[in-house]
This record gives structure tokens, C-alpha cells and sequence, in this order.
């Protein structure tokens, strides 16, 4: 009910709970709690303060938690402080509770927590413990625990001692409301947000919000998950696991949705060290990938884990290194892409577009492009100024190695000049695998029938982890990458991209930069790199309930600079799709690193098939004027980046009215036209 009506997810506390009670409550919570308070038995004891209260027995609450963990519910329990134990037996109770997490790995938080003395009660006069006891309890909790489990004290009944917790050894401030009480101590009211951000701050820590549930239970939703959960938590968390902030989807173009991070400043210059000064690790890592080192996994994992004025840092850095390597210039190319097919023979996952993964709909049938209808809007693009044709669609059930060389022969027919720029790693590696040829043997061919270059779609994530999850039956990380190895080593460039933010985090993003840097080290084929946040409205996988709503803003940002960071020197070009960040997303993207905008794009469907708003074709003049309106100088290009042939700039400002192409509906079993 909760959730049903709040969206909110729950986290309960009933009290002592039997193995029953917490298999029901798993499948309608994401985690729960109970404190131990203490496990001292002489505190039930005639005089005590848990005498007369037999759900306070410490067996009965150790129980209780031990079930949780054989349930696998991530669990919230600690100590009471001040109650009349001894230190001694705040030691035992923190290693009860130890020993139970030892043996199931669920308890994601302590709280430590101190007792305030209430009127009306029987300990009304009885001393609230000292702060220095207070600041020692959680001090002993903080070592006794692994660093995976958080130690919390409640900034309620602290206000005034913040700062002291903090140095004290916790991390987490609790559930905190600006709408409801404590209920146990309601005359204590929660402090501002605002106050405990600035503790937080002042002590060199960010404060983040979170989930009921900790990431490190998120990273692992089959253990740790009820089934009916999952969907649920998945739409409110990011790729690290806490809480997806901001309201921005990729797709769609609201400007009021997009959050304000801030301006970028530079504070990434050398810092001056000395005196014992020790140097911020992050200003340490932005200065060397500015310098063109090589970033490990672990720290460009890092770079995307930035929040607050870290992400202000990063942007600011890539920006920099962006106006070194590229200056003012924004670029774009007038191109017109070519969906030949909806229908498809694999299963992805996140994809829209393929007629198999969805329903068709009267407005979306199974279609297919003959080669007249191909060669049609090749020659129609050319007249309203295209340099490029972008081909990519589905794997028709029925195409072969030669349906691609037919196409590329299509293309260059209608006119030999235009740039085709065909076929994503996926295509290749079918297209050789029909007619029996060796890779290399296959790409000389389609390059003899007119392949230009490669766009490096299909990447999705490089790291099979996740692909065996959104594409099981597609290339694996290494054929996608012997593709590319091979394209490149016969004169053939390519783009390269990330598709990210569904079931993947800054490790798997981490893993796919290091993988398109190895190869362009070793190939230089990489033309540049474009990040394509995930669009989710439409896709399979996120209908199911089985992937987040997207990147947030401040991942999509990092991803662009991230990447620009990264790949320095070896990649020059960072793309942003406006299609996928909307305009307003697009421009914010130009100040994190981005130095080109992509393309016109007559007739993109992909994006849209999977609920965008934007990605019906931009002129060269709007364009232009967006790139105008980040304070950037626009400037069109061919699709390998040098200047478009000049025959081809006038009619791009003066293209007429664009004739509308219709798909021709077919059976989805149909065999391609020629």
C-alpha cells in the first residue's frame, strides 16, 4: 500500500519479528530493522530498564535478526547508549551483532545511538551519557565492524554535536524527514538539511542521499531483492546505487528538468605541496589524465563516482582539456540516416526498435527499404546538402553477407560521392558469417563496394557481465573489438560508443573506456567517441521491470568528460547526441568536454522508436545556433573531420522542404527486396 500510493519505498521496523513474518514483509519492503539495544541480560533484570518488556530479551532480538539474515533482508540494528551498560557490555553487544553479520552478510547499518531522557517515563532523571562516552561507543563500532557496514548515530538528539560525530567514525546521519517527527522522540525535530550538509562539508565529506536499501545490496537484486521489489527500487536509483536525483530523462528535452550542477571552476591546477600539505587525491588524478597518463579502472571508476563540487571539478577539467585540444570550434555533420529494417533475429533487450522485442503497433508495423527506396533518399539527402549516409537496422532474418554489399552498391549508385558510413560490428560479423569469409576478407569487400567507414554501435557496454543480461546473443566484447581491430587495420575508421544506464555503474563504464583506449593506442582508427545515455520509455527491459529509467544528468555530464579525460591524446573528438541529451542537455555537454554535436539526422528512428522526443532532423541552422547559443563557433564537417565538399555546404542552408518518407509494411518473415 506504501508504495502503491506513495511511490515511496518501504522500510519497516515492526519490532521483534519471527522467519514468517520477515518472508511476508520481504516481498512488499526493500530492507528492515530491529535494535538489539543491548545484550546484556541483567538489564531485563527486576530493576533494569528493560524489566517487564519480554520483546526487549537480547536472545528474542538476536533471533530475530539472525532470521532476517537466513531470509537474506537487508537489516538495520545497533546499540543503546547510556542505559546503565557498562563499556564492557556495549563490546559484546557490537560483537553479537558482529558474529550474526559474519555468518550472513546482511546488516548494511549500526546505528549507535544515545538515550535522551523523557518525561513521564521511569528513567525521566536517570543521565543522558556524556558526549565523549558517546563519541567512544561509536568510535568502538567503527572499528570492531568491516568497513562495508555503516555506523549511523541520529543528528536529532546530537544537533549540537555534529562535528563530533562525524570525527567520532560515522558515515550515515539516518533517515532524516522534512515532513514527519521522530516518533520516539518527537520533541527532538530533525535538523536542516541544509545544517547537516554543511557539517558534512566542513568535515571534508559529501552528503548524499540514499536508498533504504545500501548499493552494495542494490549490485546483487537476486539475493537481496523479493522479485516484486526490484522494479520498483531499480526506478530510483543511479548506477552507483543511491538515490537518482533529478527529474532530466534522456529523450526528452525539458529544460526545467535539468538540474543545476553549478558552474565549473578550475580548482584542478598543480596544487602546491609542502609543509606536511598533502594534495587532493582528486586534483592528483584530473591533473594526470590531463597529462595524457593512463588512468587504471579503479581510478577512472573514481571519476564517475564524483557528487557536489567533485562534479563541478571534473566538468571543469575536461573542459579545459577540450579548449587545448579542440578551441571554440563545434562541429557537426549533415548526414541522413537510413533504417533499411525493423525486423530483426536477435533478442536485445533494451532495444525499441526491433520488431521482435516489442509489439508491433498500426503506427509502427515490421518494414523494410528495397534498394530503389534506398537509392531514392540517398540522391534525395545529397540535394538537401548530406555529405553522409548513416545505414544501420535490424538482422533480418533472411540477410546475408551480399544484402550488405548490395546496399553499400545502392548507396554509391544514386551518387559516388557521398560518404557511407555503414554497418555497426554486429552487421560485419553476421554479414561474414553468412557467406563463410573470413572478417577481413568480408570488410575489403563492402570497402571495394563502397564502405567508407564504421559506425562503433553495438557496443553498448564492453564487458559481458552486462551484455549476457541486455543481449545475450549478440557479439560478445571481443568479437566487437576484432571487428573494429580488423576495420581499422584495412584503412577503415570508425566511430566508437557506450551505450549506459540501465543495469550497468562506473565499474562496467570504467571497463569499456579502458577497452576503446587499449584499441585506439594500438589501431588510431577511432574517429571519436559518443556517449548514448540509455532511453528507456519504450525498451523491453525497463517495461519488464528489469532496468533503471536511464543515466541521471550528473552521470550523463561525467560520462562526456569522464570520456574526454580518459581517452586524451588517443581520441581527439567527443561527440554529444542531441537526440539523446535533447538541445538543453546538449549544450550543457558542450561545457563538460564535448566538442562536436554529431549530425543533422533526416530520418533518425531508433532513438524515437524507444520514446525520445527529440530525433527528427535539425537543420544546419538550428543546429548552429545552438552550438551559438553555449558561446561556441559552429563549423560543418565530412564525417572523417575534415571540410565537407564545398559543393555540398550551400544546398545544406537551403534545403527545401524534406519529403516524407514512409517505411513500406511488410510480413515480418518477408525475404529483402532488391
Amino acid at each position: 500500500l506504501v508504495y502503491d500510493v506513495t511511490g515511496l519505498l518501504p522500510h519497516v521496523n515492526p519490532g521483534v519479528m519471527t522467519a514468517n513474518d520477515l518472508a511476508r514483509l520481504r516481498t512488499v519492503s526493500v530492507s528492515a530493522g530491529l535494535m538489539l539495544e543491548s545484550s546484556a541480560e541483567r538489564l531485563s533484570e527486576r530493576g533494569g530498564p528493560h524489566h517487564g518488556c519480554p520483546d526487549k530479551l537480547p536472545e528474542r532480538r538476536l533471533e530475530s535478526i539472525r532470521q532476517a539474515g537466513k531470509q537474506r533482508v537487508p537489516f538495520t540494528s545497533g546499540i543503546l547508549v547510556g542505559i546503565g551498560e557498562t563499556r564492557l557490555e556495549r563490546v559484546a553487544s557490537i560483537l553479537a551483532l558482529r558474529a550474526l553479520h559474519a555468518r550472513y552478510g546482511h546488516l548494511q547499518e549500526i546505528i549507535v545511538q544515545n538515550f535522551a531522557p523523557k518525561a513521564g517515563t521511569a528513567m525521566a532523571r536517570a543521565p543522558a551519557p556524556t558526549l565523549e562516552e558517546f563519541q567512544w561507543s561509536i568510535a568502538a563500532a567503527r572499528l570492531l565492524f568491516p568497513p562495508e557496514v555503516s555506523i549511523q548515530a541520529p543528528p536529532n538528539l546530537n544537533s549540537d554535536a555534529l562535528e563530533q560525530l562525524l570525527a567520532a567514525g560515522i558515515n550515515d546521519w539516518g533517515g532524516v524527514s522534512p515532513l514527519t517527527p521522530d516518533h520516539v522522540n518527537p520533541e527532538l525535530p530533525w535538523p536542516q538539511l541544509a545544517r547537516l550538509r554543511q557539517a558534512t562539508e566542513a568535515a571534508g565529506k559529501e552528503l548524499v542521499p540514499r536508498l533504504p536499501i545500501y548499493p552494495r545490496y542494490l549490485a546483487d537484486p537476486e539475493r537481496w531483492l523479493a522479485p516484486e521489489m526490484r522494479a520498483p527500487v531499480l526506478a530510483h536509483c543511479d548506477g552507483s546505487g543511491y538515490v537518482r536525483e533529478g527529474g532530466w530523462i534522456a529523450g526528452i528535452d525539458v529544460s526545467t528538468q535539468v538540474p543545476n550542477l553549478g558552474q565549473p571552476k578550475p580548482p584542478w591546477a598543480r596544487p602546491a605541496t609542502g609543509n606536511g600539505q598533502q594534495a587532493d587525491p582528486l586534483v592528483d588524478l584530473l591533473d594526470r589524465a590531463q597529462d595524457g597518463e593512463t588512468l587504471s579502472e579503479a581510478q577512472i571508476s573514481l571519476l564517475f563516482s564524483a557528487r557536489g563540487r567533485e562534479v563541478e571539478m571534473v566538468i571543469g577539467a575536461a573542459d579545459q582539456l577540450r579548449q587545448a585540444v579542440n578551441g571554440d570550434v563545434v562541429s557537426y555533420v549533415v548526414n541522413r540516416n537510413i533504417n533499411y529494417t525493423n525486423i530483426c533475429s536477435f533478442s536485445c533487450r533494451f532495444c525499441a526498435f526491433s520488431n521482435r522485442t516489442r509489439k508491433s503497433s498500426p503506427s509502427d508495423p515490421p518494414y523494410q527499404l528495397d534498394l530503389p527506396e534506398i537509392s531514392r533518399r540517398t540522391e534525395e539527402a545529397w540535394h538537401r546538402g548530406a555529405t553522409e549516409i548513416c545505414l544501420q537496422g535490424g538482422i533480418h532474418p533472411a540477410y546475408t553477407g551480399e544484402t550488405y554489399l548490395e546496399i553499400c552498391r545502392a548507396v554509391k549508385s544514386a551518387h559516388s560521392d557521398i560518404h557511407v558510413h555503414a554497418f555497426s560490428p554486429l552487421e560485419v560479423w553476421h554479414g561474414a558469417t553468412t557467406l563463410g569469409l573470413p572478417l577481413k576478407t568480408f570488410l575489403l569487400r563492402l570497402k571495394e563496394a563502397g564502405l567508407d567507414s564504421l559506425p562503433g554501435t553495438a557496443a553498448e557496454i564492453l564487458d559481458d557481465r552486462i551484455r549476457t543480461v541486455i543481449c545475450a546473443d549478440k557479439i560478445n566484447t571481443n568479437q566487437w573489438l576484432e571487428v573494429m581491430r580488423t576495420a581499422h587495420s584495412i584503412g577503415l575508421r570508425s566511430t566508437a560508443t557506450i551505450m549506459f544506464g540501465h543495469i550497468d555503474g562506473p565499474t562496467h563504464w570504467a571497463r569499456h573506456l579502458s577497452h576503446v583506449r587499449t584499441l585506439q593506442i594500438e589501431t588510431g582508427g577511432f574517429t571519436e567517441f559518443v556517449p548514448l545515455p540509455f532511453v528507456h520509455m519504450e525498451s523491453p527491459i525497463y517495461r519488464q521491470g528489469g532496468a533503471r529509467p536511464g543515466a541521471s544528468y550528473r552521470e550523463a555530464l561525467l560520462m562526456h568528460a569522464v570520456a574526454r579525460l580518459v581517452l586524451h591524446p588517443h581520441i581527439k573528438n567527443i561527440q554529444t547526441s542531441w537526440v539523446k541529451m535533447g538541445p538543453t542537455g546538449a549544450k550543457a555537454c558542450l561545457a563538460a568536454g564535448a566538442n562536436d554535436i554529431g549530425g543533422t539526422l533526416m530520418n533518425e528512428s531508433i532513438t524515437r522508436a524507444a520514446g525520445a522526443t527529440s530525433g527528427q532532423e535539425l537543420s544546419p541552422a538550428a543546429l548552429e545556433n545552438l552550438i551559438r547559443q553555449a558561446g561556441r563557433t559552429p563549423q560543418q564537417r565530412a564525417t572523417l573531420y575534415t571540410a565537407p565538399p564545398s559543393a555540398a555546404v550551400e544546398p545544406s542552408y537551403a534545403a527545401t522542404t524534406r519529403e516524407v518518407s514512409s517505411n513500406p509494411t511488410v510480413a515480418a518473415t518477408a525475404t529483402p527486396a532488391s
